[in-house]
């Protein structure tokens, strides 16, 4: 061969090859839609959806609640779930919980199921509602929650995305984490007893930061239910919007980072049973001294003090009233960008990932207005929202991580920022954080009604 059908067969190669890698790019990957958020018919169809939402309700004689927990730490390590794929856990240094508070009005029952956990996967919360409504079919509302560890256990998210990042899949795993839920629930119902229900919010300014803004704003506070039984005993429900990554990236043990050493402290000294539920934990970062166990225990030593001492709201639900529904949400077509405008396409994404339980719970207890979201709201919203809330006699919880995930939600002006929550987790942008601040406005409004 010459030189000159060398250079002309090395060309077709290149050819051959571009035109290869083009094709692959097309069936792959698609721009970014940029197209107003609030002229899309999804967008219409939810709100349609949540003007004609309809509750159960009941109102009751008075209160009661029950709370029980079990140990899931699985029998032989796993790998850690949360920051990047790190493998097994080589040690324990704190047990892994599923904790469950039930409520009562007398006449219609909700309860909470609580993980240290990164998240609840949608095939984990099918799993376990499952099993819990074919015992209990008569709980009108199941909650899932969870701490948002990035030191907690994985084998719960099958797929291949949860092959490659999110410790694995292990289907023995995931019936022994509902195994668990159930074990949980069932001895909290089986210490019910009345109770007196109590609001509190304490300001924690100085354990928070905004971790991609200098500066930037925060939702500082803490927010509980505290359940009272007549014999003194008590249950708190505790939400915070630090996330959970006090330990370091390098830590190889299994733990439930500062909300596991705040929930011991808190059953070691004024209560008999804690529960941490992760709040609006996006873009939320916890100021903490160092990155190691006692570091952590110094910070969850702190917040337990400051939820005492620097409250800034306390108050009785007082009406046995219990109002819920789920709220089913539509969503754009998924948007993983590999860059500012071009993202991996709809089947792709969906082959990746799997389901993600697009919905919000709404709960109503007496005055106390609790909205669980699926998708991993950022903080900076709620100061709008909790002073509404207020407007209309409201206290608001918001928790994350019920039963699904969506991504972020984040500040819309931040969507083409190099953050990894607006790029890589921004799943649904550009446009999220109006609709769901809308969303959210507008369920305030209705419960205020």
């Amino acid at each position: 061969m010459d030189l000159k059908s060398a250079f002309k067969l090395f060309g077709k190669i290149l050819l051959g090859i571009f035109l290869f890698l083009l094709l692959i790019a097309l069936f792959t990957l698609t721009t970014v839609d940029r197209s107003p958020i609030d002229e899309q018919d999804f967008y219409q169809e939810t709100f349609t959806r949540l003007d004609k939402l309809s509750f159960e309700q009941s109102i009751g004689d008075g209160w009661m609640a029950g709370w029980g927990k079990s140990n899931m730490t699985p029998k032989k390590p796993v790998d850690l779930v949360g920051y990047a794929p790190r493998g097994n856990y080589e040690f324990v240094a704190d047990s892994s919980y599923v904790k469950s508070i039930v409520l009562s009005n007398g006449k219609q029952e909700i309860a909470w199921l609580n993980y240290e956990l990164l998240i609840v996967h949608p095939y984990l919360s099918e799993t376990i509602e499952k099993k819990i409504r074919e015992k209990y079919p008569q709980i009108s509302q199941l909650l899932f929650t969870a701490t948002h560890t990035h030191s907690g256990m994985g084998g719960y998210m099958p797929g291949p995305l949860g092959e490659l990042a999110f410790g694995g899949f292990q289907e023995e795993i995931v019936e022994g984490i509902a195994e668990k839920s159930l074990e949980a629930l069932e001895r909290a119902k089986a210490n019910l007893d009345t109770v007196s229900i109590h609001f509190r919010k304490a300001d924690a300014t100085e354990l928070v930061a905004n971790r991609f803004v200098k500066d930037g704003p925060i939702d500082p506070f803490t927010r509980q239910l505290i359940f009272t039984k007549k014999d003194g005993k008590s249950a708190t429900l505790f939400t915070f919007s630090a996330h959970a990554t006090c330990l370091s990236t390098k830590f190889m043990g299994l733990s439930g980072d500062y909300p596991f050493y705040l929930m011991k402290k808190m059953e070691e000294s004024n209560f008999e049973f804690a529960l941490f539920a992760a709040g609006t934990v996006g873009s939320h970062r916890p100021l903490r001294s160092g990155n190691d166990i006692p570091a952590v225990q110094e910070y969850a030593l702190t917040l337990d003090s400051i939820s005492q001492l620097k409250m800034t709201r306390y108050g009785t639900v007082k009406l046995p009233r219990i109002r819920n529904a789920r709220l089913d949400l539509s969503l754009r077509e998924p948007h993983l960008r590999i860059s500012d405008n071009i993202r991996i396409r709809p089947w792709l994404f969906n082959k990746l990932l799997g389901g993600t339980n697009p919905h919000l719970g709404i709960t109503q207890i007496g005055n106390t207005l609790i909205i669980s979201s699926s998708g991993e709201i950022s903080g900076v919203f709620y100061e709008k929202w909790d002073q509404l809330a207020q407007e209309k006699g409201i206290n608001l919880i918001i928790t994350t991580f019920n039963g699904g995930y969506i991504g972020y939600i984040t500040p819309d002006e931040l969507y083409d920022e190099h953050f990894h929550e607006v790029r890589e987790i921004n799943w649904y942008g550009p446009g999220n954080g109006q609709y769901f601040d809308e969303l959210i406005t507008q369920i305030i409004q209705k419960a205020g009604n």
